[in-house]
């Protein structure tokens, strides 16, 4: 049998965090520009950076993204670091993905949510230019914030006329701040005319998937706790929900304790929609070509199931028309 050569397969990415994907090199040229010393051995700073391989918990894992925070407080450095991430993609031919950050911790020093969109999507182009990929961008709701300013910072985010900004998420602590905790923001971006994505099943709370499918939200990310959840899975089916699934950081964080907690497999027999994800390159020192290597070692996930989860993921983008044409012909041609 020939071995795959995962590096050159066409890839998607649909769950990318801005902040937990920085390479090393970008972090200490962004820790220079802001006068902020690093420790000098690259061994030092990449722990610091990257999650321990088994946390405590998901809130153990975020940790690390305390570290990258101070560093993306210009539009130079928010510019620098969306090129960086597109960048690292496009060099592992991926064709598209979206990147998602936070607006309000870039807000520290003054950035007003309108820069802080711009200058993300500024550097995202400037991927696209150079290396041919299609990036775009979304805005994260952090839900543990105040709810009056994340209200604030998502209707000033959808005033933004930026065609590389496509949708919304929301991020953070999902074990306090469950869907009915945000129920008013949630509802809030359902009346905006960008669609949105959403953090639900990676605490062990099956009533948080379960509440997200009922409020009509069609993409979710991690959605680990199907693998425990059979009825939920029927649902999550049935609504055609698609799931963006993070293998490494779901083992990092316990979310799924071992592989076998983990929903792929049943997801695949239950014909769920599926795609592959690395949520933070940097924290969870990983690549999607690492990723699509883990699946292939712990499900026997083959070429043609790749190909399949790609063109659900293109399918379940928040891309224009046009462009999901032109991605799918692209991947098409790339797997034939």
């Amino acid at each position: 049998m020939t071995a795959i050569d995962f590096h050159h397969l066409a890839k998607t990415e649909l769950h990318c965090h801005l902040d937990g994907s920085l390479s090393i090199e970008t972090i200490r040229h962004l820790a220079k520009l802001a006068q902020i010393a690093l420790p000098e051995d690259d061994a030092e700073l990449k722990h610091h950076v990257t999650a321990p391989h088994t946390c405590e918990s998901l809130l153990d894992y975020l940790v690390a993204f305390d570290y990258i925070r101070p560093l993306l407080q210009t539009k130079e450095a928010l510019t620098l670091a969306a090129y960086d991430v597109a960048k690292q993609a496009a060099l592992e031919n991926v064709i598209y993905i979206e990147v998602r950050f936070a607006p309000e911790l870039s807000m520290d020093k003054g950035l007003t949510v309108v820069e802080t969109i711009q200058a993300v999507c500024q550097g995202l182009r400037q991927a696209q230019d150079e290396f041919g990929i299609v990036a775009k961008a979304l805005v994260c709701g952090m839900r543990q914030s105040d709810q009056d300013l994340t209200s604030r910072i998502l209707d000033e985010a959808n005033k933004v006329e930026e065609t590389d900004f496509v949708g919304f998420d929301f991020a953070g602590d999902e074990h306090h701040y469950g869907p009915r905790a945000i129920e008013s923001l949630i509802e809030q971006v359902q009346t905006y005319d960008r669609p949105m994505t959403f953090h639900a099943g990676e605490c062990g709370c099956p009533a948080f998937l379960a509440q997200s499918i009922a409020m009509g939200i069609k993409r979710n990310g991690h959605a680990t706790i199907l693998a425990q959840e059979p009825e939920l899975l029927e649902e999550f089916v049935k609504n055609g929900v698609t799931g963006e699934l993070c293998l490494t950081s779901n083992l990092q964080t316990k979310a799924a304790v071992t592989v076998a907690d983990f929903p792929y497999l049943k997801m695949k027999a239950a014909g769920a929609n599926i795609t592959i994800n690395t949520d933070n390159r940097t924290v969870s020192d990983t690549n999607l070509t690492k990723e699509y290597e883990l699946y292939h070692k712990y499900f026997n996930t083959s070429v043609q199931d790749f190909f399949v989860h790609n063109k659900t993921a293109i399918e379940a983008s928040f891309a224009s028309d046009e462009e999901k044409e032109e991605l799918l012909e692209k991947l098409t041609q790339a797997y034939s």
